[in-house]
C-alpha cells in the first residue's frame, strides 16, 4: 500500500510509451537531453557562483569544487547519451516499423 503513489505516479510515462509508441520514445529522449542541458548549465552556475562569492578558496577546496562539477557533468553526459540513443531509437524503429 506505501508504494501506490508510486505507482500512480509512475503510471504516466509508461502510457506515453504505449499511446504515442515510437513518437513518445522520441520525446522522452528529447526531454532527457533537455534535463542533461540543464543538469550541465546548472553546475556550471553553482561553481561559477561559488568562486565569485567566496573567491579562491584553499587548494582542497578547489578540488572538491572541481569534483563536484566534473562529477555533474558526466551525469549531464550520460543523459545526454541516453536521450539521443532514444531519439535514434525512435527514429529507426518509426522508419522499419512505422
Amino acid at each position: 500500500m506505501p508504494l501506490l503513489p508510486i505507482f500512480f505516479i509512475g503510471m504516466f510515462p509508461i502510457l506515453l510509451f504505449g499511446l504515442l509508441g515510437f513518437f513518445g520514445l522520441g520525446i522522452f529522449g528529447v526531454l532527457l537531453v533537455s534535463v542533461g542541458l540543464t543538469s550541465a548549465l546548472e553546475a556550471h552556475s553553482h561553481f561559477t557562483e561559488d568562486i565569485i562569492a567566496h573567491g579562491y578558496g584553499r587548494s582542497t577546496e578547489r578540488a572538491v569544487q572541481a569534483t563536484d562539477l566534473q562529477t555533474a557533468k558526466r551525469f549531464a553526459a550520460l543523459l545526454d547519451v541516453a536521450g539521443v540513443a532514444l531519439m535514434v531509437a525512435s527514429a529507426v524503429g518509426f522508419m522499419y516499423f512505422g
